[in-house]
This record gives structure tokens, sequence and C-alpha cells, in this order.
């Protein structure tokens, strides 16, 4: 079984911390209204993605679920989850293998 995270979730994760590190940068700047009226959508769009996409894995465990409601870097954080998860899965098929 392997866990490893469809590359659409990959891409809305790194959208969504984008997104998110474009809008401060703007706000903390010269806060242009365009990008905020950009920006403000697409970081909430790949937020949701990150999140339903997330939820949707069937054989997922709870903590790559939790942690993709973090706003900004849930998504990675997730990613990063199921990385691990996906390796220990492998290594326990390697050892029963052997």
């Amino acid at each position: 079984m392997h866990l490893r995270s469809p590359r659409h979730l990959r891409i809305a994760a790194h959208a969504e911390l984008v997104s998110l590190i474009v809008m401060l940068a703007n706000v903390f700047t010269v806060h242009l209204k365009p990008i905020s009226s950009l920006m403000g959508p697409t970081h909430g769009c790949a937020y949701l993605f990150v999140v339903i996409a997330t939820c949707s894995l069937k054989r997922a465990p709870a903590a790559p679920k939790v942690l993709a409601v973090v706003p900004g870097i849930g998504g990675l954080l997730a990613l990063r989850q199921l990385d691990r998860v996906d390796a220990a899965l492998a290594q326990t098929e390697e050892v029963i293998r052997s």
C-alpha cells in the first residue's frame, strides 16, 4: 500500500504557500488592490483544495488530515507526513519480504 500524495495535492499545497507569501508581502509593502483581489481567492481555493484532497485520501492516517487544516503551510506539512508514512510502510513491506 503506497500513500504517496497525488501530484495535484502537491501543486495545490505549493500554490497555497506561494499565494500566502505574495499576499503578506503585498500587505506589508505596497498594498496594491489588484494583487489582493487576485491572491485572496487564489489562496482560499488552494487551501480548500488541499483540505478536501487530503481528507479524501482513503487509507491516510488522521495526522495528515489534521495538518492540512493549518492555513498556509498545512498542505506541505500534510505532504511531509504522507511521505513519512509511505516510507515507513515501504520499509515494513521490505522487512516482511525478506
